[in-house]
């Protein structure tokens, strides 16, 4: 329950130590002209006065009442950037009213979805016409969703006595996505289905469907039933039915968002930039891709294709956080019900050893392809020996004891890396 709060008998209102500072000086020459009098006791109380006037005068200069914009330099109306770019970001201010401002100070709030805070703070100096713009830009953003709070507008008399603050609500959303990497070619995951499924999959992957999915461009050579004779009539060129096609065998990728699993922030953030781009990769060849991203809330993406589907995948790996405490095994016994028999399973995860090993047997128990993409960051040399892990054994024989075994297996220490250990130019012997 709330008490009511009393004030003291006499109890002075709090005022700033300049206001109580200009009140004495105001009273003194007032007592000096009046005791004294004279032309210098005369000339003395009225530049006091002046001068208090114009300090006072500046509780209205405009300042409360600014209006402002913000414009964002490289991006565009969606205001999506991929993690490690920059923000240019402009602030334009008028300022209502005709007390003269020498100088304005602007403080911006940049606000992540975890609560972190970046302030930026610059001045300006506003024009005749009492206006101003004020240009910054951000380091590097980390993936995620961003907000700009209430930006701060503060400005000082001549002498500094007194600050006079405003706020412009300028709110606006951004997205930082995950950076990815254009993959030309996943040249062993194409060979593993011309090797188990040459004939039926990639014939059936091939083959059209009777479901119309579009129009498109018409081919030279395209059969006459092919001819959308409404969408022909109508752009005056001509076009072609588009049908859906058959689905390759479906693929699920499993991000491990275990909190115990990665040293650093920078290494979670390769992993996830890791399944961006296999999904970017994925669309690109209408590849069913499916996502299984089990953290605080458990989140499946069956493989499907299409673009919206991709979209929502994309959106869910924006916000994404290592704050997973279910071990792999354990997901995968519980959730195995769900996935198709003989789809092809990428784990995503910096995890080795013998738990990593006993995961990919029990994905080979329930007919499914397993691949391990072992992720580590840079910084891993730095708490041990070099090419020796935690428990002893050389770093660069996991993924050969992986291969060795007959699964699938790559090592990413750098997101630049991938399309050329994907495409096929390292080897593991």
């Amino acid at each position: 329950m709330n008490r009511p709060v009393f004030k003291r008998f006499g109890e002075l209102p709090r005022f700033p130590a300049a206001l109580w500072l200009l009140i004495s000086c105001f009273t003194a020459s007032l007592l000096f002209l009046l005791f004294q009098g004279g032309k210098l006791a005369s000339m003395l109380f009225i530049i006091i006065t002046l001068l208090s006037a114009y300090l006072l005068s500046g509780n209205w200069s405009g300042i409360k009442r600014a209006q402002g914009t913000r414009k964002l330099a490289n991006v565009g109306q969606d205001t999506q950037i991929e993690a490690g770019q920059s923000l240019q970001i402009g602030i334009g201010v008028q300022i209502p009213g005709f007390w003269p401002i020498p100088y304005m100070m602007i403080k911006d709030q940049l606000i992540r979805q975890n609560g972190e805070e970046t302030v930026f703070e610059g001045s300006l100096v506003p024009d005749w016409k009492r206006r101003g713009e004020l240009l910054y830009s951000t380091p590097p953003l980390r993936r995620g969703y961003y907000r700009f709070g209430a930006t701060e507008c503060l400005t000082e008399d001549i002498f500094g006595f007194f600050q006079h603050k405003g706020r412009l609500e300028l709110q606006q959303p951004i997205t930082v996505y995950p950076q990815t990497v254009a993959i030309r070619e996943w040249a062993q995951f194409h060979q593993m289905l011309k090797g188990m499924q040459h004939h039926s999959t990639t014939t059936r992957a091939h083959r059209e469907t009777t479901q119309i999915n579009g129009v498109r461009e018409y081919i030279y050579g395209d059969r006459l039933s092919r001819i959308h004779w409404n969408a022909t009539a109508k752009t005056g060129t001509w076009k072609s039915k588009e049908f859906e096609r058959e689905s390759l065998p479906k693929t699920i990728i499993l991000l491990d968002r275990n909190a115990r699993a990665y040293r650093d922030t920078a290494e979670f953030e390769l992993a996830v930039s890791v399944a961006a781009s296999l999904f970017r990769y994925g669309a690109s060849r209408d590849l069913a891709l499916g996502l299984l991203s089990i953290g605080k809330e458990s989140t499946f993406f069956e493989p499907k294709q299409s673009q919206n589907h991709h979209k929502q995948i994309i959106q869910h790996l924006v916000g994404v956080e290592a704050d997973g405490y279910h071990s792999l095994h354990q997901i995968i016994k519980e959730r195995s019900r769900e996935w198709p028999a003989g789809c092809f399973f990428v784990l995503i995860s910096p995890q080795k050893g013998s738990a990593m090993i006993q995961v990919i047997h029990h994905l080979e128990h329930l007919q499914m392809n397993p691949c391990h993409i072992w992720v580590h960051g840079k910084s891993n040399h730095a708490f041990k020996p070099q090419g020796v892990d935690m428990e002893g054994n050389n770093q660069e024989d996991w993924i050969k004891a992986i291969r060795s075994q007959g699964y699938m297996g790559y090592e990413v220490s750098q997101l630049t890396d991938l399309p050329n250990l994907l495409g096929g130019a390292k080897r593991y012997a």
